[in-house]
């Protein structure tokens, strides 16, 4: 038995002893060991380019993308097939390897591994534990998989359909039936938001009866603010799920926001002086624009917040309750700014 086979008939019981520990533990087995695999070409640092090659002639590997360096048991680098292919067969492998290549934890989370690898422009990772050992390569297959499984997911719990990992990859073959008992919990909430809404434009119904073109604004706004907060919510609700801590996106999250309404207060204000001629109705667009935009942003950041403090899935009904949240704080500062404005 040659070395290199002797370090695969190794790896698999790493893997099986990993998923063992996971099942043991409760823990959700979803993870980088979960996905990576173990026949994979293997090389010492010393072995030349030639030699490389010939090892891999005739040889059939789960995954032949990466020709993984070890030092023994040791993770030591990666070289890509082409550079193999590519190199004097006299070169040897330390020289062509790259020793920063990028890995990830036996437990990382499969998401999370997917995008480093998207990030360093890797189509396969490498698996190594915290000491050192090489446990295996996560092949660019199952990477593609992973990337399309979690985006079903995230457009499934962002919808508010389903919470469950396992049950949203399947969300778009359910039947009527499921469907209709995942998405109207969350339409009734919205139900009692429009009720709310309608209450606090009744408080204004003198106002809207007497300046009537306030009303045609009413739509804009609120969607303005839903655009503005739908793309907050999911920079956030992202972030969140591949472990970047909120500190670090809300102070940009919040200039953004600002920035963004200001910009479109700036367009808005002058279009409508200058298609309507009225000057408390253009300052009434843009300063709620302005307003509306700014705070839909706090409240798309805040939600998922509150949820993932409570150890609840951050995206799970993020996008139904921010919608509701902003369509009502949106109708409320519109019409106490055209108050301001239009009353004596």
């Amino acid at each position: 038995m040659s070395e290199n086979d002797a370090r695969v008939k190794k790896h698999p019981a790493t893997v099986k002893r990993l998923a063992r520990d996971a099942s043991e533990t409760g823990t959700n087995f979803e993870t980088a060991a979960a996905h990576a695999v173990v026949n994979v070409p293997i090389a010492a640092p010393s072995l030349c380019a030639g030699d490389a090659r010939a090892m891999l002639d005739g040889r059939h590997y789960e995954s032949a993308s990466l020709l993984v360096v070890c030092d023994r048991d040791r993770f030591v680098g990666i070289v890509t097939i082409e550079d193999v292919l590519g190199a004097r067969p006299d070169v040897t492998v330390a020289s062509l390897m790259d020793r920063d290549a990028p890995v990830v934890a036996p437990g990382v989370d499969q998401e999370v591994a997917a995008w480093r690898a998207v990030a360093h422009g890797e189509s396969a990772l490498a698996v190594v534990d915290a000491t050192g050992r090489f446990v295996g390569v996560i092949p660019p297959h199952r990477l593609v998989a992973v990337l399309l499984a979690e985006h079903e997911e995230d457009l499934s719990r962002l919808g508010g359909f389903l919470k469950s990992t396992s049950v949203a990859r399947v969300a778009s073959e359910e039947g009527v039936r499921r469907r209709f008992w995942h998405r109207v919990p969350w339409l009734l909430v919205g139900l009692c938001g429009a009720l709310f809404a309608a209450d606090v434009i009744a408080r204004f119904e003198d106002l809207l009866r007497i300046h009537v073109m306030l009303a045609f604004f009413m739509p804009g706004i609120v969607y303005l603010a839903d655009a503005v907060g739908t793309q907050t919510e999911t920079v956030i609700v992202r972030g969140l799920s591949l472990g970047v801590p909120l500190r670090r996106m809300i102070a940009r999250e919040v200039l953004a926001g600002i920035a963004i309404g200001a910009a479109l207060a700036v367009i808005a204000a002058p279009l409508v002086w200058s298609r309507w001629g009225d000057q408390k109705l253009a300052l009434t667009v843009g300063v709620s624009v302005f307003a509306a935009a700014s705070t839909s942003t706090v409240a798309a950041m805040l939600l998922p917040w509150c949820l993932n403090s409570m150890k609840l899935d951050p995206a799970f009904g993020s996008g139904p309750l921010a919608t509701v949240i902003q369509d009502v704080l949106s109708i409320w500062i519109y019409l106490l700014v055209a108050y301001a404005f239009f009353t004596p």
